[in-house]
């Protein structure tokens, strides 16, 4: 058997849900049994509530909406990118913005390299939790869940070539107000305490830079790029001065409305967001089996939250490289 099958994308898949545990990723099954998934619930492509689709290539005609009472998006069943993520403003304890439709991501975009993802679509939706699954050589896997906050979209690649797959993700721009275009930001908490020593458990962890992204309008709005097996690219054109604890200049070369990350094979990017972005705990384990229970954070990590708002020295640009 060779080693791309449907057997390995099966433990792969495995391998994926365990990773969700792993502290970094403040997955999604953790977000599961928070109270900011309460009535969470999915509709897609003309079903609601508990449902599979297994959708061949001539009935996936264009980007179809994905709508839940926390969350929405689209989905290009063509790349499995996604386009018009959004906070639905939906009445919850954990709620961060306020009570308004929030716009997060204008796109998250896989490029496959000039390889067609191809065969049926896979979709299930159940109790709040989304899968969609498609491709043969290149395979991508989305998982979501219908949260107000936590660990709550990721995406995985899985390539029959061994290639990075590149992942672009665009933040989006409010045309309502732009006081709810979201940016990416340096953040100060972390900065001013970056090398400090914090209790995580009966452990230690040191304070390291931390790069969340907010808005103007909503004090609890934060979210966080969370990343297991990628790299995010550093962007000589968006070079910014950040000053330490010490009152030293400190290059950090990320922009202020993009992110761009190479995913190994079996890797994944989620997307964290409220507390669980910013909390210090040690980055998501290169789990590949087995994964061990110390790797959950079960409310060990100390939170440092993030100011607003935010400086304007803090914040990250320009906005696209």
């Amino acid at each position: 058997m060779s080693a791309f099958s449907p057997k390995s994308f099966d433990r792969q898949s495995r391998l994926f849900a365990t990773a969700l545990l792993l502290v970094g990723s403040a997955g999604l099954a953790q977000a599961a049994t928070s109270a900011a998934c309460s009535g969470g619930s999915f509709a897609a492509l003309g079903k609601s509530g508990n449902f599979k689709l297994d959708l061949k290539p001539a009935q996936l005609t264009g980007a179809f909406l994905v709508q839940g009472k926390y969350v929405a998006f689209e989905i290009d069943p063509a790349t499995l990118a996604i386009r018009n993520y959004v906070l639905t403003g939906a009445a919850n304890s954990k709620d961060l913005t306020g009570g308004v439709r929030t716009a997060i991501f204008a796109s998250k975009v896989p490029d496959l390299q000039g390889v067609a993802l191809t065969g049926n679509l896979k979709l299930e939706s159940k109790d709040g939790s989304l899968s969609v699954l498609r491709g043969k050589a290149v395979k991508l896997k989305i998982q979501a869940k219908d949260c107000a906050q936590g660990g709550v979209f990721q995406m995985e690649a899985e390539r029959e070539d061994g290639k990075t797959t590149l992942f672009t993700h665009t933040l989006a721009e409010s045309t309502q107000n732009a006081n709810l275009t979201p940016f990416y930001f340096d953040n100060r908490n972390f900065r001013n305490r970056e090398g400090d020593v914090v209790p995580f458990g009966d452990t230690t962890l040191v304070v390291p830079a931390r790069v969340n992204f907010g808005n103007d309008f909503s004090s609890k709005f934060v979210g966080r790029d969370s990343a297991q097996l990628a790299t995010r690219r550093s962007e000589a054109t968006c070079n910014n001065t950040i000053i330490n604890r010490n009152g030293a200049p400190v290059s950090v070369k990320h922009c202020g409305g993009v992110s761009r990350w190479d995913v190994q094979s079996g890797g994944r990017m989620g997307m964290v967001l409220g507390e669980d972005a910013t909390e210090v705990s040690p980055s998501a384990t290169d789990c590949s089996a087995d994964c061990q229970a110390q790797n959950q954070t079960q409310g060990k990590a100390t939170v440092l939250g993030f100011p607003f708002p935010v400086a304007p020295a803090d914040r990250l640009a320009p906005r696209a490289p």
